[in-house]
């Protein structure tokens, strides 16, 4: 899927033509039909119930699926209704000891990194084929256990899974070291080996596409890994476990363990006997990881963090086409994603114009079932969350924004808020500051080109950033301008597998995809031979 934005799969996957959908009308301005639709008695028997089974809800552990060392279990959860999808095994520190253990053994005296770079990239083409054998399956679990719609699931997110993973096969049979010329009779080189039992934590937006990230990089250079899930979307991961075995990954490559961060988490960010830790999450819990690595065996880690990304539309913009490609890089995974175009900076001149149409454009998106077709935006991931959001909205309307439209719950069952749209937003308002990861937008102003830079430099994150203009001088001065890991014009949420991805600032440091990735996973060695009257040097 190289070069394809996420956008425009999306806007063919969607359709607002279907009669099982209800469309978002603004604050307070929900009819009964769509508040009896969500309502307790009859969300239930009107929300399509998936067809696929859960199969696998223990841990993966050396080869095999097994129980958690205390039996323990707890419940995931269905976001459109909070009801249980099923009980899934409670990992803890005894558990990631056992999962360290079997990946230092695979790794130590397995086959995986002793195999030819060929062969492993073998066992991942066989895997993102079943992948694609098995799509349905992963679509239907990662909507039910996550809330973003099907359409996206399937028809985006599978594919891009897909993708990475036969991205990174490509890859492992070209990691190589270089010989360097150095004065005197030596012949050097330097090898680049797997680093050995990477540990990594994936989050909850995007558990697949986070699976794939980081478990691909690492399976290219030959490393171990001992993986935990987030604790709210723990299915996908052990599905794509099943398939990886099935594909002929050896046991013990690759240990999924599901729990809770207080636990599994942070005794895998402090195992001793874990050589390199990556995280992706909020920038508070990436502190501690860094803290907790750092204080046990000083294991490099790479961390992918919160954002607060600028989308700038400049005066000569095509308002319309950015109009909806901010409403996008905000709205898309119903908010939660961690480089949202969240602080939209409109040009004064344009201005206007543009928070009408945006609020117009808010009104029409489709809310509901994520399951149906043609739907949006799904439920956030949980009550936790959902609550957060609803916190920052209300605090919007406290700093004296000017609610447009949206800005409450949706029924009363489940976790649906309504699109929303702040404008006279000020930088200094927690909406403008804050990471809400939610359908919120807010819209501020600007005059200049030296002012816009300035405000949207003045955050501590640097993820993310979006420019819209007609000016092939205005992009080039402010994505320069810009202290972002990447700077998007006119487009958003451009995700190739070749295009590095990583912040500036408390945003998190390293890259993830492209052959920057690479680097996190790999050892440098230099190897010095002393010549004995060498025919050359």
């Amino acid at each position: 899927m190289a070069a394809r934005r996420v956008s425009s799969l999306l806007s063919r996957s969607l359709s607002a033509s279907s009669p099982l959908l209800f469309r978002s009308q603004g604050r307070n301005c929900y009819n009964g039909e769509i508040l009896r639709r969500f309502g307790t008695s009859s969300a239930a028997e009107e929300l399509i119930s998936p067809s696929v089974q859960v199969s696998h809800t223990q841990l993966l552990i050396d080869g095999n699926f097994v129980d958690s060392a205390s039996g323990k279990t707890f419940p995931t959860l269905d976001p459109r209704t909070g009801e249980v999808i099923a009980h899934v095994a409670e990992g803890d520190a005894e558990d990631i000891n056992r999962a360290v253990k079997a990946a230092r053994k695979a790794f130590d005296e397995g086959p995986w990194p002793k195999m030819s770079a060929y062969e492993r990239s073998r066992v991942m083409l066989r895997f993102a084929d079943l992948v694609e054998k098995h799509s349905e399956e992963l679509a239907s679990l990662e909507t039910w256990d996550n809330g973003k719609p099907y359409q996206q699931s399937k028809n985006v997110e599978i594919p891009m899974f897909a993708r990475l993973f036969r991205y990174y096969a490509g890859w492992a049979d070209k990691i190589h070291g270089l010989t360097v010329p150095a004065d005197g009779n030596y012949h050097v080189q330097t090898l680049h080996e797997p680093i050995g039992v990477a540990g990594q934590i994936i989050p909850w937006n995007f558990p697949l596409l986070m699976f794939a990230w980081k478990v691909g990089p690492a399976l290219a250079c030959g490393n171990s890994i001992v993986l935990k899930t987030a604790e709210q979307t723990p299915l996908t991961a052990f599905y794509a476990g099943k398939l990886f075995l099935e594909a002929g990954l050896p046991p013990g490559v690759l240990n999924i363990v599901s729990g809770f961060g207080p636990t599994a988490g942070a005794s895998l960010a402090s195992h001793m006997d874990v050589d390199k830790l990556a995280f992706t999450g909020s920038t508070d819990t990436g502190k501690v990881i860094l803290g907790l690595a750092a204080n046990s065996n000083l294991k490099p880690v790479t961390l992918e963090l919160g954002g607060k990304s600028p989308f700038i539309v400049f005066e000569d913009a095509d308002i319309d086409k950015a109009v909806e490609q901010a409403h996008f890089a905000l709205f898309f995974n119903q908010g939660q994603c961690c480089c949202a175009g969240s602080r939209t900076y409109v040009h004064e001149k344009v201005y206007d114009e543009f928070v009408e149409k945006s609020k117009a454009r808010a009104l029409k998106r489709v809310v509901g079932d994520p399951f149906k077709k043609g739907i949006e935006q799904g439920p956030q991931i949980d009550s936790k969350q959902f609550e957060k959001v609803m916190n920052y909205i209300r605090s919007g309307v406290e700093s004296n924004a000017t609610l447009e439209c949206g800005g409450d719950q949706i029924g009363d069952k489940g976790y649906f808020i309504q699109p929303t749209v702040f404008s006279n937003v000020k930088d200094n308002m927690l909406i403008a500051q804050d990471e809400i990861f939610g359908p919120v937008q807010s819209i501020l102003k600007f005059r200049d080109v030296d002012e816009v830079i300035k405000r949207a430099n003045d955050t501590r994150y640097g993820l993310a950033a979006g420019v819209f203009t007609k000016s092939l001088d205005t992009a080039n001065r402010v994505s320069r301008g810009l202290k972002a890991g990447t700077v998007w014009v006119n487009c958003f949420d451009v995700f190739d597998a070749a295009i590095p991805f990583g912040g500036y600032k408390m945003s998190g440091n390293g890259r993830e995809k492209g052959i920057y990735s690479l680097n996190n996973y790999l050892q440098i060695k230099a190897v010095v031979t002393a010549l004995n009257k060498p025919a050359w040097i």
